[in-house]
């Protein structure tokens, strides 16, 4: 299975940073063998219309996110379907569910995705340090999306 782990946030806005910083991390372990094969790794600022051709030729995708509209620290994780009306207000930088929808349109087809995300406490310019709430939820958040990478078991006949 290809899974596509995408963590992205702005390095200079102090918990934005959560999804890169992840992906970073993640990017380390899956060099060293502790992720399933077939796990590829994206750190990035922003997400940008020519991630759909990755999206794609994968089977799952995992978006990694900061999140201002949850508790500091908390992981959630959300299944995420294909959204044409998920427009974002920024000329470069678009939603995941939109991505997903331009992924169906151009190939008919698009990959299980889902969202980790982190809530945020701290979002000020020039800040390279995460939140101790959000510091703390680390180990947590990569356990989230490794949890997502394991295929389950087949099921056993009886």
């Amino acid at each position: 299975m290809h899974t596509l782990i995408v963590g992205y946030g702005s390095p200079i806005r102090g918990d934005d940073a959560v999804g890169p910083l992840l992906a970073e991390r993640i990017a380390e372990q899956a060099a060293l063998g502790d992720w399933p094969a077939g796990t590829e790794v994206q750190a990035r600022h922003i997400l940008t219309a020519e991630i759909v051709a990755d999206l794609h030729t994968a089977d799952r995708v995992i978006f990694i996110d900061a999140a201002a509209d949850t508790a500091a620290g908390e992981v959630r994780r959300l299944r995420l379907r294909p959204d044409p009306t998920a427009l974002s207000t920024m000329a470069h930088f678009h939603d995941p569910r939109e991505l997903l929808a331009w992924c169906e349109s151009l190939y008919a087809s698009v990959p299980d995705a889902w969202l980790v995300s982190v809530g945020g406490a701290a979002w000020d310019y020039g800040h390279f340090d995460l939140s101790p709430p959000v510091l703390a939820a680390l180990p947590a958040a990569v356990c989230a999306v490794h949890e997502l990478c394991t295929p389950a078991p087949a099921a056993t006949p009886s």
